[in-house]
């Protein structure tokens, strides 16, 4: 098995095919979502993310076919001073689970937040998603809290 971790090229139509391929499949999991993404962020997300400054797209190849995704965004901590890495997506084809992607591609995340000066590397995860969990355990990633007696941070949204 052969497996190669490569920068997205927003503008290669062949890196944007994989993107969207390896994104919509993440998508249609029960840990995605459960539904494929919108026609809309089918037909646009390319274009949108070419214009995105702090945005890169890590995808991975397993003897020449899509296989992993590893979206990250660059954010920046007050607290520090100091840039840091948001994990936003990471999703691996059902057929190439257990194989050991998920800890490729965050090493590689490793690699660009060092290059990066960032202080840290940050992400969300389900709590029901017991795989990931353990992936993101076993490579070293806690729980962030800043005093054990207020617990936990917590990941909120509101859609707008």
């Amino acid at each position: 098995m052969s497996t190669e971790i490569l920068i997205a090229d927003y503008q290669n139509p062949q890196h944007c095919a994989d993107l969207m391929y390896l994104l919509n499949e993440y998508a249609k999991d029960p840990m995605g979502g459960g539904a494929p993404l919108s026609q809309y962020s089918q037909q646009h997300l390319c274009e949108k993310l070419a214009k995105q400054t702090n945005v890169f797209s890590l995808l991975c190849y397993v003897d020449g076919v899509p296989a992993a995704i590893c979206n990250c965004v660059e954010g920046f901590s007050t607290f520090k001073a100091k840039p840091l890495l948001n994990i936003h997506d990471m999703g691996v084809v059902n057929e190439f689970r257990g194989k050991g992607l998920s800890q490729l591609l965050m090493s590689k995340v490793d690699q660009i937040a060092k290059e990066k000066d960032c202080c840290k590397v940050t992400l969300e995860v389900l709590e029901g998603n017991h795989v990931a969990k353990n992936s993101y355990i076993k490579y070293g990633f806690t729980g962030y809290e800043l005093d054990p007696e207020m617990g936990k941070a917590m990941f909120w949204e509101k859609v707008l």
